[in-house]
């Protein structure tokens, strides 16, 4: 058997003579668990809220978008459609075109998207789950579907036959605008749905049809702004890229949901890692207390470390004995503490024990990967706080 393991094993598990060694053993110990502990939760809950947060852009997002590097729009012919057809990991794709239009209702005013899509882009965004009343547009006529921040805003409701919704959009040209009201195309549109899904995104789109806003926009039948596709479950994305850049001879660029979301998943990523530092900060102030506890161990146990030095083992084996003790109790109170956190997530998860509004429980997800970080994180620290407790160990102190 190890010598070292062996001693150190013994240590852990037996009392010391002296009670204050046993309180402060109890001390640190209790700090890993409840250190390691928190530090799960806490990773837990803000996954949760980041799959929360994404959950609103997910319903909107499309698996890839593709829009021109070149310019606002594009041409697409029949043989490129035909050739997305035949793509194997495209489970189905939509034509849009997105424009800043000027919006009017009555003396209110606001700037915002008008979103054209065509018949398919329920399909490839399941949009119509979002819908809060109404339903989504036909097909070739001027029915919209506006978000619920736009409704407020304008006090508007839908199938308001009266006061139809107006839209302005500047008509493409070259030159000095003589007349100001020749610089716009007009046409009014009837709201027969609302949508709601998130504060910033209920006040960001109008959905239209897709042959409406080409008219609006004087564009031609095959001209739209971008594409938007829906992957396969095990779609494999570069494969899938690499093909549609071939398609449109590499004039096109494309985006998943985190590069078209790329500022909120930076955002969630820092609060992460912030979140993550802070709670790691609050495990080295708790290791303290182990090394303070192996220290005490050291001078207790300086009798015995002298006769078996004596006995001929080294300074470096003695050292391992300390170091192997301050390890093994932060693998083992991190494993506790993870088995408690692991615990309370569950809870949370089946019963929501813990409620933001009377309708919204926290968020919390399960995740492996939080719990390698967990562990990698106590041991390593507990590891650095073992070796610097065991470097007392010297010959000088054995004299």
């Amino acid at each position: 058997m190890n010598f070292p393991l062996y001693i150190a094993k013994r240590y852990i598990f037996s009392r010391s003579k002296n009670n204050a060694i046993n309180i402060i053993n109890y001390i640190a110990s209790m700090g890993i668990i409840v250190g390691t502990m928190a530090l799960f939760v806490v990773l837990s809950v803000f996954s949760g809220l980041k799959v929360f947060s994404l959950s609103f852009t997910n319903e909107i997002d499309p698996d890839l978008k593709l829009i021109s590097t070149y310019g606002k729009s594009f041409l697409i012919t029949p043989d490129q459609e035909s050739e997305i057809k035949k793509i194997e990991g495209v489970a189905s794709y939509t034509k849009i075109i997105e424009e800043r239009v000027l919006f009017l209702f009555k003396d209110k005013q606001k700037v915002t998207y008008l979103k054209g899509v065509d018949r398919n882009y329920p399909v490839v965004n399941d949009i119509k789950k979002k819908l809060f009343t109404g339903q989504w547009p036909k097909p070739d006529t001027y029915q919209v579907v506006i978000g619920y921040g736009i409704s407020r805003d304008f006090s508007l409701g839908i199938l308001d036959f009266e006061n139809p919704l107006q839209i302005f959009a500047p008509k493409p040209g070259k030159g000095a605008i003589e007349n100001p009201a020749d610089a716009f195309s007009k046409t009014d549109v009837l709201p027969v749905g609302i949508y709601s899904i998130s504060e910033d995104l209920d006040s960001k789109y109008v959905f239209a049809d897709l042959g409406l806003v080409q008219e609006l926009l004087e564009y031609k039948t095959n001209q739209i702004s971008g594409l938007e596709f829906n992957l396969k479950e095990n779609a494999n994305e570069s494969a899938v890229r690499a093909k549609l850049e071939a398609i449109f001879k590499n004039k096109v660029t494309l985006k998943n949901r985190a590069q078209l979301n790329e500022s909120l998943y930076r955002m969630l990523n820092t609060e992460n890692i912030a979140v993550y530092l802070i709670f790691t900060l609050v495990i080295i102030v708790a290791l303290f207390n182990l090394i303070g506890a192996l220290i005490m161990m050291i001078l207790e146990k300086k009798g015995n470390l002298k006769t078996l030095f004596n006995l001929g083992t080294e300074i470096s084996h003695l050292r391992k004995i300390f170091l192997l003790q301050g390890t093994l109790l932060s693998v083992f109170g991190g494993i506790i503490g993870l088995i408690l956190g692991v615990i309370l997530v569950l809870l949370q998860q089946k019963y929501e024990l813990i409620m933001i509004t009377p309708t919204l429980a926290f968020p919390v997800v399960f995740t492996t990967e939080n719990i390698l970080i967990v562990l990698a994180t106590i041991i390593s620290l507990g590891f650095l706080a073992s070796l610097i407790a065991c470097s007392r160990v010297s010959k000088k102190l054995l004299d």
